[in-house]
């Protein structure tokens, strides 16, 4: 009995000494837009973070927007998202203490081989979102004020189009995330607007393909942000300026430009030109 006794604490107490362990490594909290994460790239980065600065980052992906909402309630270390307006609008009240140009991609408008807008290798985006509304061909937006949203958004501006007239007729609001708007688009046979990265990791692809895409409006900027102290006292401002200075390190913007899927750079570093922007500017 004895033995049994000495064997069940040594478990017990094993378990309590790495979860006093696991407890004391250093950790951050990133809000990040989902697009980083459906793509595979922090599956990519992160064990990488984790063994050059000893940080282990756990990110929490949603939509731009919810991801500042949550870091403006204080539930986040770093912003990584993908809508500059709301951005640079988070820093200006204070919440951010600096912003910078993390990488890129764009977005794509994806649709069904019968292509009943008639839009298939158009390249001006607008145009295209015009005669998807003339035609009343189906269009699956996201509909959650995320980053791919807001751009859906003014693009259907700069169009000329409220789309939103026609909700729940030809144009369907999911309020999902990219990959469940996808699978949404692709089972009713819809148009949908993605970021590339998210569209070449995504596996229900069906027969859909890209239609439109070239577009200098269809540009994806990324931007990285460490949330204030000053405004959110819990913020663990020394590990996440470690994390944010990797990512705009040469050896993060590496990282990045190396991961591909099949055979395709799915983001494009561009922190270099970012910084050469600012030394100009001084």
């Amino acid at each position: 009995m004895k033995y049994v006794v000495t064997a069940v604490f040594s478990v017990v107490f094993v378990a309590y000494a790495t979860a006093v362990v696991h407890a004391k490594e250093p950790s951050i909290i990133v809000q990040s837009t989902t697009s980083t994460k459906n793509s595979g790239l922090y599956d990519h980065i992160l064990p990488m973070v984790k063994k050059d600065i000893g940080v282990t980052a756990n990110v929490v992906a949603v939509g731009t927007g919810q991801a500042i909402r949550n870091a403006r309630n204080c539930d986040g270390d770093v912003l990584l998202v993908h809508a500059k307006p709301a951005e640079e609008k988070f820093i200006a009240d204070g919440f951010g203490v600096s912003r910078a140009d993390l990488m890129y991609n764009d977005f794509v408008i994806v649709g069904p081989p019968s292509d009943p807008a008639g839009v298939a290798g158009m390249e001006d985006a607008e145009a295209a979102l015009k005669k998807i509304a003339e035609t009343k061909a189906l269009f699956a937006s996201r509909g959650d004020d995320s980053g791919t949203h807001k751009k859906e958004t003014r693009l259907w501006k700069a169009a000329g189009v409220d789309p939103t007239s026609a909700s729940g007729k030809w144009y369907r609001e999911t309020g999902s995330g990219m990959g469940a708007t996808l699978n949404a688009g692709v089972g009713m046979g819809a148009y949908v607007l993605t970021d590339r990265a998210t569209w070449l990791a995504f596996k229900n692809k069906g027969d859909f393909k890209i239609a439109v895409e070239g577009d200098e409006d269809l540009f994806n900027q990324y931007g990285v942000i460490l949330v204030s102290e000053a405004k959110c006292p819990s913020v663990k401002s020394k590990l996440g300026q470690q994390f944010i200075d990797w990512l705009l390190s040469e050896q993060g913007q590496s990282a990045i430009r190396a991961y591909q899927v099949g055979g395709e750079q799915l983001f494009f570093p561009n922190a270099a030109a970012d910084e050469s922007v600012k030394k100009a500017n001084e």
